[in-house]
């Protein structure tokens, strides 16, 4: 018998477990022993080193009862046997609470009446899952009990273990309220110019090519609605001031003929139609952005809207890049609160406004102007960015990107296509169910990309089944660039790789501190480690990507609810664990540790070798104190981070208090925020503005996601002075090492 015990413990006899979803695994005594420990912990507050006994009693019964291939139920059983007729009478009560605990919580999962009793409840991870929705007005909890209604039916509807997996919190289906239930896609590049060209169709409007940029935005807020209402992803702009610049020409020529009837001077002339068409640029760009932050789409919230612009060099178009630019600078209403839609993000190109001597350096001296005032723009880097995705396009939604794709006449395509869904891996689990042991961790996490594969071909093999005229914004009127015939399949949009659909991933940091320790940064053998990792994601997107003709991409999650749902899962499941579990939350992506004090190059040199492996969505952060006085030190970063990496946002103290005019940051509390100087918690009063997983909110007005103001209070407060004070009386020569303009 002891010979059977060890074969079965060593798994040489290539004993079987299969699962409750129907699959079929290796059997592995660990997760018995650590089932029991589990339950000694709650009992004692402590593990027993002597259960050996108990393990060793149980895998004999399975071998002799059941030979090599077992069940979940069988398992069990003979668990609760064994531990019943052991002196432990109460870890063995513990043991049975809690398997009828989680067979009752697997139950209420997909039953709708529970989800929908949760919502009346005010349930916190559902009432704040999402920082931009308001779930204090009624359109929004309109569309929070249909999505606990969607989620429940949606997970009735996917592969039983993956749902399984999800509901352990081993993988996260997103967007679980919209898709599956409905076959919908996610982010997209909206066709603006296509649809402005040939015109479209919404509701019982059909809308011909604007003839002024006052009724392109006014079109493009319109669109922007319209898909954002029949997807649930973000929406961008793709080069916006290249895609306007044709219908603010229209203005000033309209203008120019205006000036010829009033004014006899030809000089006169064209600097009034320049300087009326400059107004009108002006007026187009300010109702963009309070049309965007006003609109409400069917799902009970702003659009999540991206302006992507910082290419165009004509006059025009260097206008348009101003406007958008001053427009955010002057804020919201009479108190000029920060605008939190839409994302901006300026691009920065060597020869076009990366240098003094390049003709648009005049607007980048607004962009760092704006993003130390709004934390807007962020900034795309050209030449690495084509270096890592294949072609330039800005983040579909807040980093999210498109791999480059040609159609079959050779042209580059950008605009049009889109994301069909996301599916993340909790990383941080199968580091800790590993238990250190490096070789049990790449088969735990081979085991976990299988269950990811058929969580992602699912996604596609669903959306696929929609039919052009249940979006008509995007399958039939231009949105997505080719215009489908009713009987079209819309897999035409989708397949050879035109559409992404995307592997996520979080907790890179975490897993590496279950091997190295928390101070990893610095150990390269640790570094090697997490690259490695993020290559196995890679190989197995690119695999899938060849077997099944979509463009399977490695995506660095943006975790809003997850940091808090995966650590809080993990943290009931295995107890408080230091730097790990411990924090309440996980770090998002490849992100370095946002507890410890890098200075912007330094983050910036460490998180520069991940995108190359996970280019389907990436974006790098750095934290700074009030840069308003100190524009120099930000460009110094920026052009630091040129040639290094693709994507960078600006993390820096934008809140404003009414009551006593203090600027800077406001402290995080457990019941919001408060202003540092006078204890000020009124929203009506303050303007709290925080960056939440891309995109900004406000979470005065907008419940923050659980767990998020604990990350926040552990992000870099100040970095050092060498950093951001420039040298007395020198001008900045900017080159790749900035570090030579600083103290």
């Amino acid at each position: 018998m002891e010979q059977t015990f060890k074969g079965i413990k060593e798994n040489k006899t290539n004993t079987i477990v299969i699962k409750r979803d129907g699959r079929v695994v290796n059997f592995n005594p660990n997760k018995i022993k650590a089932a029991i420990n589990k339950a000694f912990t709650h009992v004692y507050s402590s593990e027993d080193a002597e259960i050996s006994e108990l393990v060793k009693d149980i895998i004999t019964k399975l071998s002799t009862r059941y030979g090599q291939e077992l069940t979940i139920n069988q398992i069990q059983r003979v668990t609760e046997e064994v531990l019943v007729a052991s002196e432990y009478n109460e870890v063995a009560q513990a043991y049975i609470s809690y398997r009828v605990q989680r067979e009752q919580e697997r139950m209420l999962s997909v039953d709708i009446n529970e989800s929908i009793k949760a919502l009346t409840a005010k349930e916190s991870t559902l009432m704040n899952e999402n920082a931009n929705k308001d779930s204090r007005v009624f359109n929004t909890q309109r569309d929070l009990t249909a999505g606990v209604t969607a989620k429940a039916i949606g997970l009735k509807m996917l592969p039983p273990h993956v749902a399984n997996a999800h509901l352990k919190g081993q993988i996260h289906y997103h967007d679980l309220d919209y898709q599956p239930y409905a076959p919908m896609t996610n982010c997209s590049l909206i066709d603006f110019e296509t649809m402005f060209n040939e015109g479209f169709t919404i509701g019982n409007a059909q809308v011909e090519s604007p003839q002024s940029i006052q009724t392109a935005t006014a079109q493009m807020a319109q669109i922007i609605a319209n898909v954002a209402s029949s997807q649930y992803g973000g929406t961008s702009a793709n080069r916006i001031d290249e895609i306007l610049a044709p219908y603010a020409e229209k203005n000033y020529h309209k203008n120019l003929k205006m000036a010829h009837q009033w004014i006899e001077d030809e000089d006169k002339q064209k600097a009034f139609a320049v300087s009326k068409t400059k107004k009108d640029i002006y007026d187009a760009m300010q109702s963009l952005e309070y049309e965007i932050n006003t609109l409400y789409t069917s799902q009970g919230q702003t659009p999540f809207t991206t302006l992507g612009f910082g290419l165009g060099t004509s006059w025009i178009e260097r206008e348009i890049q101003f406007a958008i630019l001053k427009v955010r600078l002057e804020g919201l209403g009479s108190e000029k609160r920060t605008a939190i839609f839409p994302k901006l993000v300026f691009t920065l190109r060597d020869g076009v406004n990366l240098k003094e001597v390049d003709p648009n350096y005049d607007i980048k001296q607004l962009a760092l102007e704006c993003t130390a005032k709004r934390m807007y723009p962020d900034v795309l880097m050209y030449d690495k960015l084509v270096e890592l995705t294949g072609s330039f396009k800005v983040p579909m939604g807040c980093r999210s990107f498109l791999q480059g794709w040609k159609d079959d006449n050779g042209n580059e395509v950008n605009d049009g296509r889109m994301n069909l869904g996301v599916v993340t891996l909790n990383l941080p689990r199968i580091a800790i169910e590993s238990s250190e042991n490096k070789e049990q961790f790449w088969s735990i996490l081979e085991e976990r990309l299988d269950i990811m594969t058929d969580a992602l071909v699912y996604r596609v093999e669903r959306v696929k089944e929609a039919l052009p005229e249940n979006a008509p914004i995007l399958y039939q009127y231009g949105a997505f660039g080719e215009r489908l015939n009713e009987d079209e399949s819309v897999d035409k949009l989708f397949k050879n790789k035109r559409a992404t659909v995307s592997l996520g991933y979080i907790g890179l940091y975490e897993v590496a501190t279950a091997f190295y320790g928390p101070d990893w940064e610095e150990n390269k053998e640790a570094k090697d480690f997490t690259l490695e990792v993020i290559k196995t994601l890679k190989a197995k997107a690119d695999e899938l990507g060849e077997q099944y003709g979509y463009h399977f991409s490695v995506y660095s999650t943006p975790s809003e609810s997850l940091t808090d749902r995966f650590c809080r899962m993990d943290k009931e499941r295995f107890g408080s664990i230091p730097n790990i579990t411990d924090k309440d939350y996980y770090t998002n992506s490849f992100h370095y540790d946002v507890r410890k004090n890098p200075t912007p190059f330094e983050k910036i040199e460490f998180e520069k070798d991940y995108p190359q492996y996970c280019s389907g969505g990436f974006i790098h952060y750095c934290e700074y104190p009030n840069m308003r006085q100190n524009l120099k030190a930000l460009e110094t970063v920026w052009d630091f981070a040129y040639d290094k990496i693709g994507y960078l946002g600006t993390n820096t103290p934008i809140d404003h208090c009414y009551e006593c005019d203090f600027d800077g940051e406001f402290e995080a509390t457990e019941r919001g925020f408060k202003c540092p100087q006078c204890g000020n918690q009124n929203p009506d009063t303050s303007d709290v503005v925080k960056r939440t997983c891309g995109y900004l909110g406000n979470p005065q007005k907008r419940p923050m996601v659980r767990g998020r103001h604990k990350e926040i209070n552990a992000r870099v407060k100040h970095i050092p002075d060498s950093v951001v004070k420039l040298k007395r009386n020198q001008k900045a020569k900017l080159s790749n090492d900035s570090r030579s303009v600083l103290e």
